[in-house]
């Protein structure tokens, strides 16, 4: 998809609180510093700090440690060098484009969930502006039937965005919803239908089963749909991010995750935390408020942009 391409001057800037955080604090832990198992000790904590995970900041001072006792890495400015290549090291090369229908074979349905307060709708109105930008042409589904104000965001967006919002009665059946909308998307042709979720709580099982629900009525119509799965997750929880990602993942078929509130976190080191955790792609990162503020998850860029020195 052409247009979602990292530009790194926007990514940098988004990842301000993280490289002036986590990042500052780690160069000014190694650079111009002799290496010592103290200092790597400090290194380890720096790393838990910023939500890598306990397990992999051990791993990563072990690494490091390794290659410092074997003289292969002689100093606190050869170590961040290291650090950095590790860090991305833990992203394999893999496919992180939105995944999209065959030719032929019906609108492209994408599944948004996550739980209230995520930036989930605002995550979808950063999908839907780039995909708009591209020529394809969007249909909304507000699926999020329970919560008052759900479907206000989502009529709001999709006004300042010229796409349209297939809804239902509040309180209504949000699987009823994605079949009204998806058979709405079949019928008018369109490239690509979102669908916003509930924003339910990890926690309570009959939400979750209610997701799932979506899901079939929506693969019913359109073998193979939803085509992507995206669960939006808030960089500002830290760990806790984790373990929703991880009951999300049980009762739907996740595909991707978008990052949001990376631009209000100084802990950017979720994103390794959700590779380790959850082998599951980080997509798209948001890096600011407005629509045009996401970026594709890139792990060489992410890592500099976490290190960079204005």
């Amino acid at each position: 998809m052409a247009l979602f391409q990292a530009v790194f001057g926007k990514l940098k800037k988004g990842l301000s609180r993280t490289s002036e955080g986590t990042g500052s604090a780690i160069r000014s832990l190694l650079v111009g510093k002799p290496l010592s198992k103290p200092l790597l000790r400090d290194l380890e904590k720096a790393l838990i700090q910023a939500d890598v995970g306990i397990r992999t900041a051990i791993e990563l001072r072990k690494d490091i440690e390794a290659g410092w006792e074997r003289s292969e890495i002689n100093n606190g400015d050869e170590a961040l060098a290291a650090l950095k290549g590790q860090l991305a090291a833990y992203f394999p090369p893999e496919d992180r484009s939105l995944r999209m229908a065959e030719t032929g074979q019906g609108p492209t349905v994408i599944l948004v969930c996550g739980i209230n307060g995520a930036g989930k709708t605002t995550s979808i109105a950063k999908i839907c502006s780039a995909l708009r930008a591209e020529g394809k042409s969007v249909l909304l589904g507000a699926c999020d039937t329970f919560r008052a104000a759900a479907v206000e965001q989502l009529e709001v967006w999709s006004g300042r965005l010229g796409v349209e919002v297939v809804k239902g009665q509040q309180g209504g059946d949000p699987a009823a919803v994605a079949f009204d909308a998806t058979q709405a998307a079949i019928a008018r042709g369109v490239d690509v239908l979102i669908l916003d979720t509930a924003g339910r709580l990890h926690t309570q099982a009959h939400l979750m089963d209610q997701l799932s629900k979506i899901r079939r009525v929506v693969q019913k119509q359109l073998p193979g749909a939803p085509h992507e799965v995206l669960l939006v997750i808030d960089a500002t929880t830290g760990q806790n991010g984790v373990n929703q990602a991880k009951v999300f993942a049980d009762s739907t078929d996740v595909t991707g995750i978008f990052l949001s509130k990376l631009d209000g976190s100084a802990r950017g080191g979720i994103v390794i935390a959700i590779r380790e955790e959850l082998n599951l792609p980080v997509k798209f990162v948001g890096v600011g408020e407005t629509p045009e503020d996401v970026q594709p998850f890139d792990p060489a860029s992410f890592v500099e942009a976490m290190f960079s020195i204005d």
